[in-house]
């Protein structure tokens, strides 16, 4: 009897009304020709959710959809639609991640250049831990009325690049939109800033404008490798970056969202423009391992990098890294005093980047965090006697002018900007990324979404966001009674540690003596893994 009943019962009551109302729309039909025009359209709705309903019924992939046949299509549309109800309809100003609602707005406010101000005072908890506030003057200097440069390039650099302090931070072609990477690059020349590559190699699309480029080399070395092994190929990385365009050659060690794990673009989807760009056969799997073929010891990556130099004409040679094991760096630290080759410059990104697709694992727990890994650099530069040669650029979650002062504070020269530039783009932080059904055309290859990005219009958002964020950063560094981002001190910012409890940045992140690691530091972020790094390997001795 129960069994008899089943077909009743509330899991399987909609797939049984459908199977009676399809029977008897079909017996009308049947028993009054006349009324077949009536009913044929509601016998095809009912009987096509009839043989949807036995399809879950028989399916042994969702066993919701086996107990619950039809109804629970209603579960998997909720939850298809669950971020965009949550984005539109409750979220905070506050709220959403990784960027919160607020921060996304000023962006698309500045981009368009549109009233960016708030009323009625800060909606942050100003007595909640981890607070952090930047101090003013008693005394505020008039605003820049120049966009802020830096120079970058050491003393064996021929040819140095005057660099502001905002940029376009990687995303390589692949990854972005051919209209995406047009409207950067072209956003980058108008404002006079740079826009780094990747490590997807030089496109035609980064050259179309002619903005300046900061070229990545990454591990799979695309654009300069070798048809066969995947190696390093110096007289075609020469022969491109010779290109006037190219400001700056990088050696991509690493990057936020995904220290240490390689990629893998398939073959499948490896067209013929990648496979000219990034310099891969077609049909073949494109690979990025997770470590370099070119160098294996700390003394021959400052090798490699004075190689990148010399072949690239002088231009600024630096690395990119995620800081991992301390050592590690020290290593190369010991590598540059060994070999007498420093790099011009180095880009610290923290484990808060993300515009590449990763594992989970990776994404929220490996890596050191932007703040902790500039800091550590900027202090390990200044232990050897080295700061004044080398120049840092940070990359991740920077966006406001806010974070700009905050990473400069901490020992950065420059800051790189990756998905603060795609909301100006006009992203709407979909998290589609990955699925190329990016539904605004920054993020897809796919021709009939990207074009829905307008070149022109997005240039200028582009170059929008850029003028007003340096604007924005220049009415901060005045009301601190400073003159340039540069002298910005760790002892100008806050932050509430406590309910009840302020410490200043120089507290939190104490600065190293000038040498004081040649001299045999007691510090203890430093000490243990000093005595650790070897420039003659990557390992730790001992």
């Amino acid at each position: 009897m129960d069994t008899l009943m089943i077909p009743f019962s509330p899991r399987f009551i909609v797939l049984t009304i459908c199977c009676v109302v399809t029977v008897l729309l079909i017996g009308i039909g049947i028993h009054d020709h006349k009324l077949i025009d009536i009913v044929i359209i509601p016998i095809l709705i009912f009987g096509g959710l009839s043989l949807l309903g036995f399809r879950d019924l028989l399916q042994p992939n969702h066993a919701v959809l086996r107990n619950y046949p039809i109804s629970a299509h209603i579960r998997f549309l909720l939850e298809e639609i669950r971020p965009e109800m949550r984005q539109y309809f409750f979220e905070s100003e506050k709220d959403g991640m990784p960027f919160s609602r607020d921060t996304r707005s000023l962006i698309y406010q500045r981009a368009k250049m549109v009233l960016d101000k708030r009323p009625f005072g800060t909606q942050e908890n100003i007595y909640a831990e981890g607070y952090e506030w930047m101090h003013h003057s008693m005394a505020p200097r008039p605003h820049a009325t120049e966009q802020f440069r830096i120079t970058i390039g050491g003393p064996d650099c021929a040819k140095p690049y005057s660099a502001s302090v905002f940029n376009i931070s990687a995303m390589s072609f692949g990854a972005l939109s051919p209209n995406a990477v047009r409207a950067l690059n072209a956003g980058a020349k108008k404002g006079g800033f740079a826009h780094d590559t990747g490590e997807g190699g030089v496109s035609p699309y980064h050259r179309e404008n002619g903005g300046d480029i900061i070229w990545e080399i990454g591990s799979g070395y695309f654009g300069c490798r070798s048809r066969h092994g995947g190696t390093f190929n110096p007289e075609e990385f020469a022969r491109i970056a010779s290109d006037d365009q190219i400001k700056m050659v990088e050696l991509k060690i690493s990057q936020g969202a995904k220290p240490g794990h390689g990629g893998v673009l398939p073959a499948a989807k490896v067209s013929e423009e990648i496979s000219k760009i990034r310099g891969v056969a077609m049909g073949e799997d494109c690979i990025s391992p997770p470590y370099h073929k070119a160098f294996s010891t700390p003394l021959e990556m400052m090798a490699f990098i004075g190689e990148m130099r010399r072949l690239s004409g002088g231009k600024p040679a630096g690395f990119k890294l995620c800081v991992g094991h301390k050592w590690e760096f020290l290593a190369i630290c010991k590598a540059m005093l060994q070999t007498g080759i420093y790099p011009d410059f180095i880009v610290v990104d923290g484990n808060e980047g993300g515009t590449g697709a990763a594992p989970l694992e990776f994404m929220d727990h490996l890596g050191m965090p932007m703040r902790e890994g500039v800091n550590f650099v900027h202090n390990a530069l200044i232990g050897i006697n080295a700061r004044d040669r080398v120049k840092i650029g940070v990359s991740g979650k920077i966006a406001t002018a806010f974070d700009i002062a905050r990473a400069m504070a901490l020992g950065a020269d420059w800051c790189n900007s990756a998905r603060g530039f795609m909301f100006a783009l006009g992203c709407i932080q979909s998290l589609s990324c990955h699925t190329d059904r990016c539904p605004t055309g920054v993020t897809t290859q796919d021709p009939s979404r990207n074009r829905a990005l307008s070149v022109p219009l997005k240039t200028d958002r582009v170059y929008n966001y850029h003028h007003a964020t340096l604007h924005a950063l220049a009415e901060l560094i005045a009301a601190a009674g400073l003159d340039h981002p540069q002298d910005i001190r760790p002892i100008h910012f806050s932050k509430r540690v406590a309910s009840n409890d302020v410490k200043s940045f120089a507290q939190l992140y104490p600065s190293l003596r000038p040498g004081e690691l040649l001299d045999g530091t007691e510090d203890v972020r430093f000490k243990e893994a000093w005595a650790m790094a070897r420039a003659e390997s990557f390992s730790p001795a001992g």
